[in-house]
């Protein structure tokens, strides 16, 4: 590869990978020497990219963080995502404060890309129909305040409103965000109280500074998205429906979330047990299951269903 700029932008993608990279592997990839590999390095370090040496037996190189951002480079399929990802995500999500740069990074973005990437965004981007969020949001910087402490492993505090209303000082330890049903949660190690606990996002008001560094701890449970759903099977909602619906089980839980229980009756039997705050809400549960079923509890949904339904016959001649 005797083109210099051409070479300097492939090592440049290469190092962008996550991984460590020898002299003799690079060398290998851009059919070159060592020797140019190792003065292509410094070139990428004069224009401000931070390639680290690495020591050790072999050696090799690994691209960091350096003080600004330097350009980065994107395949076709990663750029496309970004794309979409900003213009999707753009005022629609559950995160405040980042709309504004949200659009200035699409634009900087799109006016780079190729006329083909172009067309590909574009389609995507009129056959995805994205609904505005409606569940609580949460401030960008709350999120990226929690995202780095998780990452440094440093405990974070905060004062943190409960689903009753009592607001409680917590000390914890940050391990992941998972975001489910149109909230983020916060899955910490609960200092004061020696356990796991799931926190929302949205009720949390983080104190400054953070505390002391920990050591990380295996996901609770094996898996962390498997124990948030586990933990909204069960979460204190103002309303529990017990719901019997007459299909399979195994058919069933293909049409309803992991966090609803589905208990087997019977082989044409089954019993669906979902929480939530409203009726409106456990009732998309019931449009999805394409089947007869048997509304038990509560009360309010019951209620509910039936004035849907006198609605829904009135809507029909």
């Amino acid at each position: 590869m005797a083109d210099t700029p051409q070479r300097l932008l492939r090592l440049l993608a290469l190092l962008q990978t996550p991984k460590d990279w020898t002299g003799p592997e690079l060398a290998g990839r851009l059919e070159v020497t060592v020797r140019t590999i190792r003065n292509d390095v410094e070139r990428l370090r004069e224009l401000g990219y931070p390639v680290h040496g690495l020591r050790g037996v072999t050696g090799g190189y690994r691209l960091g963080a350096g003080a600004a951002l330097p350009p980065l480079l994107l395949d076709d399929d990663e750029a496309v995502a970004v794309a979409v990802g900003l213009r999707l995500g753009t005022g629609q999500g559950a995160v405040t404060g980042i709309e504004e740069t949200s659009l200035r990074a699409l634009a900087k973005l799109e006016r780079m890309l190729p006329a083909r990437l172009r067309r590909r965004v574009n389609s995507l981007r009129t056959y995805l129909v994205p609904l505005p969020g409606t569940g609580p949001t949460v401030d960008a910087g709350a999120l990226t305040a929690m995202v780095a402490a998780a990452r440094d492993h440093e405990r974070l505090r905060f004062d943190y409103t409960g689903h009753d209303g009592t607001e409680t000082n917590r000390d914890v330890e940050p391990h992941r965000l998972v975001h489910a049903r149109g909230r983020w949660y916060l899955v910490a190690w609960d200092v004061g109280r020696a356990d796991w606990r799931t926190f929302r996002a949205d009720r949390i008001r983080l104190r400054i500074p953070n505390g002391p560094r920990f050591v990380l701890r295996e996901d609770p449970g094996g898996d962390v998205a498997d124990y948030v759903s586990r933990g909204l099977a069960t979460a204190p909602w103002q309303l529990r429906a017990r719901i019997t619906v007459h299909a399979p089980a195994a058919v069933v839980r293909q049409k309803v979330p992991s966090v609803v229980s589905v208990e087997v009756v019977d082989e044409n039997t089954c019993v669906i047990t979902a929480g939530s705050d409203s009726p409106q809400f456990l009732v998309h549960y019931l449009v999805q299951l394409d089947a007869d079923f048997e509304v038990t509890e509560p009360a309010e949904l019951v209620e509910y269903v039936r004035k849907l339904a006198r609605r829904f016959q009135r809507a029909t001649p």
